[in-house]
């Protein structure tokens, strides 16, 4: 009986074996099939060089050459350019705050050599262009020869040498350098025979451009946008500037102020209505086709239906150039 149960137990043993090695042998073959699929699938995947006939070659050639024949080679180039340029005038020079001290100085020393008494703004431009040719030399010569005999630091010759050429304008801003422009009035003697001439009469405040278009002892007519009882203004120059600037942020649909009319008289001024007008009043105004009211002098006839009135017309006005 011993020996029948150790038989049995070896027996299962056996089997026991043999199905573990039969499993194994099964997981090894999906393995090596699943490998095998794998570099099957990845070599099918692999491109197989593509040979071309000499023809098929000569055509892409000419192809090539006939597209870059076609090439706007010029245009791109000069497009580049554009775009360097336009880069470069983006980039704005930061000037040190006592090399800016240093401008201001030099500029004003030239100035004090006017007469105070006898100031005139051409003979100001004229000096400050003077110096900043007199400086760019300087800074040029400094600048290509590396070294500098002037009261400017070489490391300083470059940015003073771009903002000289390009960017003095933004310069002469950031300074504070300001002189107004110099306004050149014609004078048309356009007055019919047996007037008289008015006294020159000096407006009080900065010089009118002229856009302004300023014409003493007139009263234009027109759809009133800004009404001067309420809106006063220092000078004829800043109601002006006011006209223009409602012209330019007028909505859509607006009347856009294009006459300007201010009252210089510290008595005030007249006007065929019942308001009494003051000083310093600047009404704007807006019509297709402007018309005079008064200009001159009033007549004699309307001056006896208004008794208030003087006898000239003290309101100073004009329209603007669009």
């Amino acid at each position: 009986m011993a020996r029948r149960n150790c038989l049995c137990t070896c027996s299962y043993n056996n089997t026991t074996l043999f199905l573990c090695f039969l499993n194994i042998a099964i997981v090894s073959l999906f393995v090596f099939r699943s490998l095998y699929a794998s570099l099957s699938i990845h070599s099918t995947n692999v491109k197989v060089g593509v040979s071309y006939s000499p023809d098929q070659i000569r055509k892409m050639e000419e192809s090539v050459q006939i597209r870059i024949g076609y090439k706007p080679v010029e245009l791109i180039k000069s497009l580049k350019d554009l775009e360097g340029e336009f880069s470069r005038e983006n980039l704005a020079v930061e000037l040190p705050q006592d090399l800016k001290q240093k401008i201001v100085d030099e500029i004003l020393h030239r100035l004090r050599s006017l007469n105070s008494s006898d100031i005139d703004i051409a003979k100001e431009r004229e000096i400050v262009e003077s110096w900043r040719k007199e400086k760019l030399k300087e800074v040029k010569l400094a600048h290509v020869n590396r070294t500098s005999n002037s009261t400017i630091p070489i490391e300083e010759a470059g940015m003073l040498l771009r903002a000289l050429e390009s960017d003095w304008d933004v310069i002469c801003e950031d300074i504070g350098l300001w002189i107004p422009a110099q306004v050149v009035n014609e004078e048309h003697d356009d007055k019919p025979e047996g007037t008289e001439d008015f006294e020159k009469e000096i407006l009080p405040g900065r010089p009118l451009p002229p856009e302004c278009n300023a014409e003493l002892h007139t009263d234009y007519d027109g759809t009133a946008v800004r009404w001067g009882l309420t809106h006063h203004k220092n000078s004829a120059a800043d109601c002006c500037q006011a006209c223009l600037d409602h012209a330019k942020h007028a909505k859509e649909g607006e009347n856009k102020c294009n006459i300007w009319v201010y009252c210089p008289s510290e008595s005030g001024c007249h006007s065929p209505d019942i308001y009494q007008h003051k000083h310093q009043e600047c009404w704007l105004k807006y019509a297709e086709k402007p018309q005079l009211n008064f200009k001159d002098k009033y007549s004699e006839s309307y001056r006896k239906s208004f008794p208030s009135a003087p006898e000239v017309v003290p309101w100073v006005s004009g329209v603007v150039s669009s």
